[in-house]
């Protein structure tokens, strides 16, 4: 099984592909080829042709939450690449999704709804239960549980219903599974819900250790106590390989490359990552 980081925020030494804040992986597994989020541009689609990654291939994508940095490539995708695959997303994504910023509420949602999907006959399934499988060896995950309250941050996300603003609790978060001999490999949007609770909700679900997990953290405007508490759970279940990019910040990435060593890594755009132990 192959995940590679079709677009992040910044580059991995291949100069000539496109950055941006947003987030993309595209995943072969199991004979599918699977794209979870769009970044923000769809610009993750230069990318894929200079990878040699042939987006017409896809069987599926997967949206982890409905903002924009996920999501905001998807359009393009259908009207340019691939019109007709199957999309996945979870409970609430199409919400109206806004981030306060002092006294302004900003829009920062999908730039597509239920219509577009409808009007381009686009197959949509919403992701409800605790965990389904998407392939035989890829398992979607949600309903996070929230026993870590330290995380439960988001402050400054709201849902708008009716005219009124209310607290974003990101039900419809989705992270992805791939069971290995090693230990789960986990794929994560932006966990907004938690990294930690994500990762506990997994490993009290499965009852199987994570080995690795890729993908936004949303640690970047955490204080460093929170940032440790995270880090001290990684060293305690003892994953041994933890890609952590997008929103997870320049003092997240730094704090977890100080005193994780090696088991950080650098998850960059076009960088690939094999799993040969499913």
């Amino acid at each position: 099984m192959n995940i590679t980081t079709l677009i992040e925020n910044k580059s991995g030494g291949k100069e000539e592909l496109n950055t941006e804040h947003g987030l993309s992986m595209y995943i072969e597994i199991d004979g599918k080829n699977i794209l979870f989020d769009t970044g923000q541009s769809g610009k993750f689609i230069d990318n894929a042709k200079k990878l040699n990654i042939d987006l017409k291939d896809l069987d599926y994508a997967i949206l982890s939450h409905g903002h924009y940095d996920h999501s905001g490539g998807f359009v393009r995708l259908i009207q340019e690449i691939n019109p007709k695959i199957k999309l996945y997303v979870g409970k609430g994504f199409f919400h109206e999704k806004y981030n306060l910023h002092q006294e302004d509420y900003e829009y920062v949602g999908n730039d597509f709804d239920e219509d577009f999907l409808r009007s381009n006959h686009i197959p949509v399934e919403y992701i409800q239960e605790n965990s389904m499988n998407i392939t035989e060896n890829l398992i979607a995950f949600t309903n996070f549980h929230r026993n870590e309250e330290f995380e439960n941050s988001n402050q400054n996300m709201f849902i708008k219903e009716k005219n009124k603003y209310k607290k974003d609790l990101f039900l419809d978060e989705i992270s992805l599974g791939i069971p290995s001999k090693e230990g789960f490999v986990l794929l994560v949007g932006c966990s907004h819900v938690g990294i930690v609770n994500i990762l506990d909700t997994v490993i009290q679900r499965t009852n199987k250790n994570i080995h690795t997990f890729l993908g936004g953290t949303h640690l970047v405007t955490e204080e460093e106590e929170k940032i440790n508490r995270v880090i001290q759970y990684i060293q305690e279940k003892d994953i041994q390989v933890v890609g952590a990019c997008h929103c997870t910040g320049k003092n997240g990435e730094t704090m977890l490359r100080e005193q994780l060593g090696e088991k950080f890594k650098n998850n960059r755009t076009g960088n690939l990552f094999t799993i040969e132990n499913i």
